[in-house]
This record gives structure tokens, sequence and C-alpha cells, in this order.
């Protein structure tokens, strides 16, 4: 553990980023389930959930929280090697960029795809065929803008990762983790890219949700364990 380490910053790092990832989880154990590339069925399922918007809203609230985690992280990293303070500013940039298109991404997801849904299901049958190919074309913008999403965050864990590893602020392994993450990212960009939501792309989200645990946790047990 590198003294030069800002044990503040570390812990408020650790906090948010818990309690972010935590909440999206649980928050996400709400949203209406289904097959989603099966688009005629979700589409309809969507359109029916009463708790559509609150979920998003409550998503997007959660993942401010995590990538505020990451901004912290960036105070709390020692900087005077001159790649770990490019790394980290580079990870803090990736991180707002995250966070400014998981916004777009949940005004498209959380409003656009209900509004088209509901449109959809409401239509005429003459109008039944249009309104379909409206909300498919609103789908397929919001695999692209979760595609870019994941592939600034995974480029931002990258650049934490590295930053970790070679200031050794905390246990590399640790850095080493959170670099794995950032790879499972940039995998989900290029899956949700090609394939929208497939299995695939479900099995490679669990996968980045419990090794994000891992070590958000052990990050959290070494913040709390430094004297102040």
């Amino acid at each position: 553990m590198n003294n030069a380490t800002d044990r503040v910053a570390l812990r408020l790092a650790a906090v948010l980023l818990l309690a972010g990832q935590i909440l999206y989880v649980v928050i996400t154990l709400f949203h209406a389930d289904g097959n989603a590339n099966d688009h005629p069925a979700v589409f309809a399922e969507y359109a029916a959930s009463v708790s559509w918007t609150i979920v998003h809203i409550a998503q997007f609230g959660a993942m401010a929280i995590l990538l505020a985690g990451l901004l912290a992280l960036y105070y709390a990293i020692d900087k005077r090697d001159s790649v770990v303070k490019w790394a980290d500013r580079f990870g803090a940039a990736s991180a707002i960029a995250a966070f400014a298109l998981y916004g777009a991404l949940q005004a498209v997801d959380g409003i656009a795809n209900k509004q088209a849904d509901l449109a959809w299901t409401s239509a005429s049958a003459a109008d039944k065929a249009a309104r379909f190919a409206s909300a498919e074309a609103v789908r397929w913008i919001e695999w692209g803008l979760r595609s870019y999403q994941d592939f600034t965050l995974g480029l931002a864990l990258l650049m934490f990762a590295l930053a970790i590893v070679r200031s050794a602020s905390v246990p590399r392994a640790i850095g080493y983790l959170i670099g794995l993450t950032g790879l499972i990212y940039l995998a989900q960009g290029w899956i949700v890219g090609v394939e929208g939501f497939s299995q695939t792309m479900s099995i490679a989200i669990v996968l980045s949700e419990i090794i994000g645990l891992i070590w958000m946790i052990w990050l959290s047990l070494i913040a709390w364990r430094l004297e102040t």
C-alpha cells in the first residue's frame, strides 16, 4: 500500500462503487424480463410494464453512484509516476463519457422504447407493421448506445487498472480484477453491437457483475482497515 494514497478518497470510492453496483443489480431485478431479442414478445411486455420508467430512472441513479466512485478513485491513486498520472486522467475522462452515454441510453431505453412499444401495441391493423418497424429502429439505437457506453466504461476500468497496478496504491491483484472487468465490458460492447441482447450478452453481464462485486468488496475491506 503506497503511503501517498489518499485514504479518505479511497474510502469514498469504495463505498460509492460497492453501493452503486449493488443498487444496480437489485434494481435490474425489477426490469421487465423475457427474451430481449424476441421483439414481438418483449415489446408487448415492455408496453405493459407499469414500473418501466421508475426502474430506468433508478438504474440511472445507481450508475451515477458507481461512476462517481470511479471518479473518487482518481483522487485516491498516487500520481507521482507519469504513466499513472495519464492513465488516471484518461480513466476519469472515460468514466465521464460513459456517464453521458448512459444518460442517452436511458433516455432511449426508458422513454423512447416505452412510447414506441405503446404506439405499436395500440396501433390499428393497418398501422401495425409501420409502428413495429419504428419500435425496432428505436431498439437498434439502444443497441448502439449500449455498445459505446460499454466500450467507454471498459476503457475507464482498464485505465484505472493500469494506474493501480503501476502505482501499487492498493494490492495489484485488485488492479488485475478491475482490468478483467474492463475487458468484459469491452466484450459486451462488441456483443451487443453484433447480436443485441443475446444469451452471450447476458452471460457477459453476469460475469462483469460478479467480478466487479469481488474487487469492490475487497477494495472496501482494505480502505476501511487503513489507519487515518
